[in-house]
């Protein structure tokens, strides 16, 4: 029993009530994002707002018994609880019915269930499970096969479901190794690859190669501080790009320039390889692997987006980038967020008062574009309250995953606070427009029970584990 009375005493109550007050706020936006003058009472379960309030009373009811379980049990079961999930991801692609294009729902009723928002936290728990383990090294290659294998699999699954933001949710995961160890080396290939891929869509390819070629030699000139060895490289380089052009002249002009850079890109890696083999120059190898490999991602880039992504999330990324201009269509969704926002001014419109909210000019006011309903209503004071509440316990939960005793605890912490992050930062920039729209939810304010639940119970274990810190093994 005192070990019971312990547990309650050593909750971190300060997330739970920062938890409550966005649950609380959420709620009310979802009323103001669908308000109807005929169902006025927001008890009212026929509305969406009544049966998120029922949505509500079940999450404190899961919560509850989260704490109240042992927690030792999520450490126990991590791998089942991520085996079941991982089972429902494979039954839901062949069972499932298909909403807003997306085939991940089990419909039972008048009751949906999606098993990808539940996935998140299955995920956590599995990666913290192994990488908490006696013999887990991160360096080691078995291991990280292993990580990826735990990473991709629901990943794999959702995009399957055609749920591609939920898919690109995991990608997030990369913090969480990062802060155990994974050199800054792979974190600056994500950011250079993320680069390439957004240049490649807006920038001409012999453009973009022509300033790889240029900055590989920049880069080599600086690491080697040798300027008459710089100066020799540079007429090879020089040497080479006359004669693939004379090549060119002789085949009367029939070659792109694209593919002139190409060959001479071929060749500058053939003649950079064999230089560096002969003078022992090792490390240069691996400039050379980023140039080639950078060099065929940027001309794999039209390929992937013409070919594996749907015509719909083509013409999101090209009204963001601004290559196409479609306010009708493709970016109606967004330029109406922006419109509802920018509406809000300082103060707001007041509750219950946005025009663009009451007249529903943004499609998925309640789910993906719930902000706007905050920005609209409540202005940029409302706007930026809610941020900092989010900020706050963003804050509040690294500041608990570093204190933590046990790796477990710890490693399922960051990835909390990185899931959330991630649906933070992307659900926002959605409806501000600085990123393109994938359709996930904003954590605790989206309608939808399966959202909320899954939040919840990814918060809320941690908050159990971190409850039993202090009997934690090292």
């Amino acid at each position: 029993m005192a070990s019971r009375k312990n547990i309650w005493l050593n909750i971190d109550w300060v997330s739970v009530l920062l938890y409550t007050i966005l649950v609380f706020l959420g709620w009310v936006n979802i009323y103001a994002a669908v308000f109807n003058e005929e169902y006025n009472s927001i008890f009212d379960i026929s509305q969406r707002y009544g049966k998120q309030l029922i949505w509500i009373g079940a999450a404190f009811i899961i919560a509850f018994f989260i704490l109240i379980t042992e927690s030792r049990f999520y450490q126990f079961f991590a791998y089942p609880i991520y085996g079941f999930i991982i089972f429902l991801l494979v039954t839901v692609l062949f069972l499932g019915t298909e909403v807003n294009g997306a085939k991940s729902w089990f419909i039972i009723g008048n009751v949906g269930f999606q098993p990808s928002e539940f996935a998140k936290f299955a995920t956590g728990l599995a990666l913290a499970k192994y990488m908490s383990s006696h013999n887990f090294k991160l360096q080691n290659f078995r291991s990280f096969g292993i990580i990826a294998a735990i990473l991709l699999i629901p990943s794999l699954l959702i995009f399957l479901q055609n749920d591609t933001g939920s898919a690109l949710v995991y990608v997030v995961f990369i913090l969480v190794l990062y802060r155990e160890g994974l050199s800054g080396i792979v974190l600056f290939f994500g950011v250079l690859a993320v680069t390439l891929f957004v240049l490649a869509l807006v920038v001409d390819n012999a453009l973009l190669i022509a300033i790889m070629i240029t900055s590989a030699l920049v880069i080599f000139y600086f690491i080697r501080h040798k300027r008459k060895f710089f100066l020799k490289v540079l007429l090879i380089v020089l040497s080479v790009c006359g004669a693939v052009l004379l090549v060119n002249l002789l085949l009367s002009n029939k070659s792109r320039i694209e593919d002139i850079l190409i060959v001479l890109s071929l060749l500058l890696a053939i003649t950079f390889l064999i230089f560096s083999i002969r003078l022992r120059l090792y490390s240069y190898v691996l400039l050379l692997l980023v140039f080639i490999s950078s060099v065929i991602f940027t001309l794999s880039v039209d390929y992937v987006f013409e070919n594996m992504l749907g015509d719909y999330q083509q013409d999101r990324i090209n009204n963001l980038l601004g290559i196409k201009s479609d306010p009708h269509g493709a970016g109606w969704n967004v330029n109406q967020s922006k419109i509802a926002i920018g509406s809000g001014g300082f103060n707001g419109k007041g509750f219950l008062n946005g025009t663009q909210t009451k007249f529903d000019f943004v499609p998925e006011q309640s789910t993906d574009f719930i902000f706007c309903t905050v920005g609209e209503e409540w202005g940029f004071l409302g706007a930026s309250f809610i941020v900092i509440l989010f900020l706050a316990l963003l804050l509040r939960l690294l500041w608990l995953a570093e204190r933590q005793r046990s790796a477990f605890a710890r490693i399922y912490g960051y990835s909390v606070t990185s899931i959330l992050f991630f649906h933070f930062v992307v659900n926002i920039g959605m409806t501000i427009g600085l990123v393109p729209v994938i359709g996930i939810p904003l954590p605790f304010f989206s309608y939808g029970g399966s959202s909320l639940w899954s939040f919840t119970i990814l918060l809320f274990i941690f908050f159990r584990l971190d409850a039993n810190r202090l009997q934690q093994n090292l």
